[in-house]
């Protein structure tokens, strides 16, 4: 028997980049909310620069839940799904925002009406076959406020491309207005990211330093990047990189009107016969609770979303929570890129010295991502941002590819390597995926996690958009690594969909709940006091990383429940 507990306003599953970003706006506005996340508080201390902990064993998470967690993965029906050894998904206050690359992106205007404007400039031809896609039921100018807000209270440093339309050549050309500088500057420069703009510039490309959720210098309180080389996988000693466990929710804390349950399983979603959540149950300390509420925040990662929604079944939602339209699940998609194999990598003949500094420390063309050239006859739409960038181990180092030019292994291989390991470097490129019928989540009826409950599984098909895109952008980062004075390079256009750590849809958001789960503001179509945030709500993913606009969402939801109050929790 579940132990009751006092009634709060809002309930929030999980304390990541989403739901740590959401609990703010609304303690701020005075209401009661607890914060119920099933892993802890980690302690900066304890963060290690060391490459075996953070990269190899993948220990950063805060005990093995999430790991037991872990999606299966399959790439057509019918066919086995198996479950991946580590995923990066972690259970922790401030989530996986604590070990993330703190790449801070707004999404490109373009990437919010694909459908409409991709129809408008090349023809409904233009649409992949198979593709669920929709524009979403909100704009980039929709989305600007919330944007400028999170790079605010979290702390991003860049440069600013386009001001209110006045455009500056040391930003991004091709982003959306935005009404207000950064609040810091980029990231330092270093002779490789001189290298790499020289190189840019010199092919008439428009290369930028990337915005980073990481301090360039000083900011409320918290100190500047000590440039360690560690933001891959693991967490920051000092507190530059700016998650959610050192920004939003101690600031929440700091109102008091906020409650954090640590180490707290949530189970399932209630909902009364009257199809409105009524709370949370989970698993504390072995016992069980039940955490009344009045509106639920749902923010536990995209895998985690859809299953506890499939899981949370009730007699006013016999498929599952917010599920009587089979919409929960459906428009699965990620970026394919890193996980499937997409990059470049370059050898050169003199050292790069990029062992220090973060991945987020780099320079960025964006020429060929979105919509930001001609695609007329080029068989895809889309494209890819294409990045260099600082952070390299050893490890990884001595796992560098030899261009042909030594075998793999013996005394040639090690003094080749002793020679190179810091004249080579690998591209970050990420591309716009989109959903299709053949990509879906839904729960695997073998795999089981400890307490008896299927996982997620993935199944994600072939695709014919998003590989043409790579193999065109996979060429030209290769004329860019070349402009900069590479001797060898080597493209690999990857081999298809894998289990992607930027998942997005399974909840998507939308005008119709026919096609969508929750609607323009991030609320259930058919649950009405259920918001969801995170990925799981994005309808398109941008060539970029998805973290800031998942948490200008999550400000937005969470603002939109505290100006509707009465309507949607009464």
């Amino acid at each position: 028997m579940a132990i009751t507990l006092k009634q709060v306003d809002v309930a929030v599953i999980g304390l990541g980049a989403a739901g740590g970003v959401a609990v703010l706006p609304l303690a701020r506005a005075g209401l009661r909310v607890a914060g119920i996340e099933a892993g802890t508080w980690m302690d900066p201390r304890s963060f290690r620069p060391d490459e075996v902990h953070n990269n190899v064993r993948g220990l950063v998470t805060t005990g093995t839940k999430v790991k037991r967690e872990v999606p299966t993965f399959r790439t057509s029906d019918g066919t086995p799904a198996r479950q991946a050894a580590n995923h990066p998904m972690m259970n922790a206050v401030g989530g996986t925002s604590i070990h993330y690359h703190a790449q801070s992106w707004r999404l490109n205007p373009w990437d919010f009406q694909v459908r409409s404007r991709a129809t408008k400039r090349y023809g409904a031809s233009s649409i992949p076959a198979g593709t669920t896609l929709e524009d979403w039921p909100i704009t980039y100018d929709d989305l600007e406020p919330y944007y400028d807000i999170v790079e605010y209270e979290i702390g991003v440093s860049g440069k600013a491309g386009n001001i209110r339309g006045a455009i500056d050549s040391r930003g991004n050309i091709f982003e959306g207005p935005r009404q207000r500088e950064y609040p810091m500057p980029p990231l330092r420069d270093t002779e490789f990211t001189e290298l790499m703009m020289r190189a840019g510039k010199k092919l008439g490309w428009h290369p930028f330093r990337g915005p980073a959720a990481i301090n360039s210098q000083p900011y409320r309180g918290r100190p500047a990047c000590a440039y360690h080389g560690y933001c891959d996988r693991g967490g920051c000693h000092v507190s530059a990189k700016n998650s959610t466990a050192v920004t939003t929710i101690p600031a929440a804390q700091k109102t008091r009107n906020f409650t954090i349950f640590d180490n707290a399983q949530v189970t399932r979603i209630l909902t009364g016969d009257n199809g409105k959540v009524t709370g949370v149950l989970y698993l504390r300390e072995g016992k069980e609770y039940f955490q009344p509420a009045r509106a639920v925040l749902l923010a536990s990662y995209t895998y985690e979303n859809t299953r506890l929604l499939l899981l949370s079944k009730s007699k006013a939602f016999p498929n599952g929570l917010s599920n009587n339209h089979g919409q929960v699940g459906k428009h699965y998609f990620g970026h394919w890129d890193a996980q499937a194999g997409v990059g470049c990598t370059a050898l050169f003949p003199f050292d790069l010295n990029t062992w220090y500094g973060a991945i987020a420390q780099g320079v960025v063309v964006d020429d060929w991502a979105d919509d930001n050239f001609d695609h007329s006859g080029l068989g895809f739409i889309g494209g890819y941002s294409l990045h260099a960038y600082h952070e390299k181990h050893p490890i990884a180092s001595a796992a560098m590819n030899t261009f042909g030019r030594a075998p793999q292994w013996g005394a040639k291989w090690k003094a080749f390597i002793h020679e190179n390991a810091g004249r080579w470097t690998s591209a970050y490129l990420q591309g716009n995926s989109f959903p299709y019928e053949n990509t879906y989540l839904d729960l695997d009826p073998e795999v089981r996690d400890p307490l008896g409950d299927p996982v997620c599984r993935v199944t994600s098909g072939p695709k014919q958009n998003e590989p043409r895109a790579a193999t065109f952008a996979s060429a030209k980062m290769e004329e860019w690594f070349r402009a900069a004075g590479a001797i060898e390079v080597i493209r690999n256009v990857g081999n298809g969909p894998a289990l992607s750590t930027h998942a997005f849809g399974g909840t998507r958001m939308g005008l119709s709940p026919e096609t969508n789960v929750v609607d323009a503001w991030g609320f259930s179509h058919e649950a009405p006091n259920l918001g969801i945030l995170g990925g799981s709500v994005m309808g398109t993913n941008g060539a970029r990383n998805p973290t800031l606009t998942l948490q200008a969402l999550a400000w937005r939801t969470a603002e939109r429940l505290v100006k509707d109050w009465k309507k949607i929790a009464g």
